[in-house]
């Protein structure tokens, strides 16, 4: 899903908006089971994002910059559907299983971040971004030479 980080930001078609609305259509609105809750907070000079990634290993987690899109994904990994029916090396089966295993990928607008001084921590299920701010740049003044 794509969620710009400001709001009234400027909409223009993309592919990844496209798919976000075919998603929302699909699923009713809702999100998706396997997918993270994740909010942003505007505290003035950065955004803060924190995104509920429970039960994922911290090495499970990759954070990919991708043009001005921040890209957060996550795998779960977990033993082959095969081997879910018979016995494994520690003599267990499973007699029902209700957590999704699978991955999952979401992207975030950053056009107006300093992708350069973004910084995460993971601890206890909860990934924590610190997304600093461009900086307003001054506007260049300069004399032209006449020919």
């Amino acid at each position: 899903m794509m969620y710009g980080l400001t709001p009234f930001s400027r909409n223009t078609f993309s592919l990844f908006n496209a798919l976000d609305e075919m998603d929302k259509d699909f699923f009713g609105g809702s999100m998706p089971m396997n997918s993270c809750r994740t909010d942003i907070r505007d505290e003035g000079e950065k955004y803060i994002m924190e995104s509920e990634l429970a039960g994922f290993e911290k090495d499970d987690i990759k954070l990919d910059i991708n043009g001005d899109y921040l890209v957060i994904s996550a795998e779960h990994k977990s033993e082959s559907a095969d081997n879910d029916n018979k016995d494994n090396s520690n003599n267990h089966r499973y007699i029902r299983r209700e957590r999704i295993y699978g991955s999952y990928r979401r992207s975030f607008g950053i056009s107006d971040v300093d992708a350069e001084s973004i910084t995460a921590e993971y601890k206890n299920g909860l990934l924590k971004i610190e997304l600093p701010k461009k900086k307003p740049q001054e506007p260049v003044a300069k004399r032209l030479e006449i020919k």
